[in-house]
């Protein structure tokens, strides 16, 4: 039984890698066999089927991304969950980021994760709006109470497909991590309109640090 749980966990591993690497729709179950060194029938008795294989990291993600998001527990924290959600997001978004770069296209093939997503996606909407709501109380955004769901939306729509419209500027360059972190730079950018005169400084202080990780790239230069 543990033996079945290793290699199944082993398929999920190098499938990730190799989406990441040459992108979802290159990779078969042949290839992701092979990569491993096993049977194709040794990989499906795992996984009916590539589609199978790509449920279960969605899952993996959905549940680290569950298990990671919290929203703050009182407004004195609303700028560290900020930061805390940015680092938790766009760290998965790099870990799999074929699933970003490719993300209608993978969504339309299959509409039993079609569902799954958006239950996901949804529920990441209310703690986005929980975080929103807590800077506001915590005096470091000013903003409408009417404009909160359409702000998180517009947050939302940054995270999600950065990394698709990284790909659409230079579709042949392979992605790395600083030039996932110039969406957190994006993200932040967002905020500068609403932040408040005392909480202006530490919103600057995280631009320095996550341009520090992006290695202070462009996208004309990245």
């Amino acid at each position: 039984m543990d033996k079945k749980l290793r290699t199944k966990d082993k398929i999920l591993q190098a499938s990730i890698e190799l989406f990441n690497q040459q992108g979802e729709r290159c990779i078969t179950t042949n290839h992701i066999a092979a990569h491993l060194g096993i049977s194709p029938g040794n990989l499906y008795y795992h996984f009916r089927n590539k589609e199978d294989i790509v449920r279960n990291i969605f899952r993996e993600y959905a549940k680290l991304l569950e298990n990671r998001l919290q929203p703050p527990s009182q407004p004195s924290e609303a700028l560290d969950s900020l930061a805390q959600y940015l680092d938790v997001v766009f760290e998965l978004m790099w870990r799999f980021h074929f699933f970003y770069a490719n993300l209608p296209d993978i969504l339309s093939r299959d509409p039993a994760l079609q569902q799954d997503y958006l239950t996901v996606q949804k529920a990441v909407l209310a703690k986005v709006i929980s975080v929103l709501t807590a800077l506001k109380k915590a005096d470091v955004i000013a903003i409408d109470d009417a404009d909160m769901a359409n702000f998180a939306h517009t947050i939302k729509l940054v995270v999600t497909f950065w990394i698709s419209y990284l790909k659409t500027q230079k579709p042949q360059n392979t992605m790395n991590k600083e030039q996932a972190y110039l969406g957190v730079l994006k993200v932040l950018l967002l905020f500068k309109p609403y932040a408040t005169a005392q909480a202006m400084p530490r919103i600057e202080k995280l631009q320095q640090h996550y341009q520090s990780l992006s290695g202070e790239q462009t996208l004309e230069s990245s």
